[in-house]
């Protein structure tokens, strides 16, 4: 609304209808700003405590897996190469999954979880270059299984997570339930780094901090950056775990992985940070890079990248 407010203000030279006046000089049109863009810095690939990374896992919410494949999603994937692809909102069903990623010879392990109630809706999925000691899916509570939301893979030294966490909606409808989400998952968490050590990652639809989305004044009442999800994120970080990219660049602002298709916002970078890689404490010293690859198209959100020494 100010913005056009403004280029109402800013018309240029010209007489008044009736002639009388003077003509009034126009003010100069502002030029709009520059957009703040995040340029993703080069791999770190040693970690604190000097050891290589040998493993490379990368996340991405593909906002329908079908049409992620047609827009050459998997090309960016073959140049990447991580150890592990989990993907988030695949919106679609195992039997209508498409050839081209079922048969990728450089994951020979694919694991699928979707809605048992809604066609094209919600869904994970991990692929692995080596295979798990176990994989699980869900959380244990059905109420929050029959979304396909959550895989978890046992590898020898520790857990994988993928989810991708409920969006509390327009209009907060569902804002009761994430409540009760992030209560059940961070105790699920809790329970499975008991016995090993984890890495979580996906979309988890928050933005933790207000460094960590653009508009964070504007959006203090809209789902994904309400008090209530934001201290249910803190509550999780107090468990034992912690953000891995804000454990490397604390300072780090206009980092973001998910920009709305609307108003162009992917060019002006008026995005949100609402996929992590959270890591257990006991994983924190072979923590090597937490990367934001946002030039990759083909979704609203960007693929992540964690390089960690295990």
């Amino acid at each position: 609304m100010k913005r056009s407010k403004k280029t109402e203000e800013e018309t240029g030279e010209g007489d008044n209808d009736n002639g009388t006046a003077p003509a009034k000089k126009g003010k100069k049109v502002k030029e709009p700003e520059a957009p703040v863009l995040y340029d993703d810095p080069p791999d770190k690939l040693t970690s604190k405590d000097g050891r290589a990374a040998n493993m490379k896992i990368t996340s991405w919410n593909v906002d329908g897996l079908r049409a992620w494949v047609k827009k050459n999603g998997l090309d960016w994937v073959r140049e990447e190469a991580p150890d592990v692809l989990c993907l988030q909102e695949t919106k679609c069903a195992e039997k209508a999954l498409p050839s081209e990623i079922t048969s990728m010879p450089e994951f020979p392990f694919k694991y699928w979880a979707g809605s048992d109630t809604k066609e094209g809706y919600s869904g994970v999925a991990m692929l692995c270059k080596t295979e798990p000691l176990n994989v699980t899916y869900g959380i244990g509570k059905e109420e929050h299984d029959k979304e396909g939301r959550v895989i978890t893979a046992e590898f020898p030294t520790f857990y994988l997570v993928t989810a991708y966490v409920p969006n509390s909606s327009r209009g907060l409808v569902r804002l009761d339930y994430r409540k009760t989400w992030d209560v059940d998952f961070k105790a699920y968490l809790v329970d499975l780094d008991k016995r090993k050590p984890l890495v979580l990652c996906g979309d988890l639809n928050v933005a933790h901090e207000e460094i960590d989305l653009k508009n964070s004044k504007g959006n203090r009442k809209n789902a994904g950056f309400t008090a209530e999800e934001r201290i249910g994120f803190s509550q999780l970080l107090a468990a034992g775990f912690t953000d891995s990219f804000r454990e490397l660049y604390p300072e780090q602002a206009n980092a973001y992985s998910f920009w709305t298709y609307m108003m162009n916002s992917r060019a002006k970078n008026v995005g949100w940070r609402l996929d992590y890689f959270v890591l257990s404490t006991a994983l924190l010293t072979g923590l090597c890079d937490s990367k934001i690859r946002n030039k990759a198209m083909g979704s609203d959100h960007c693929p992540i990248t964690l390089h960690i020494a295990i």
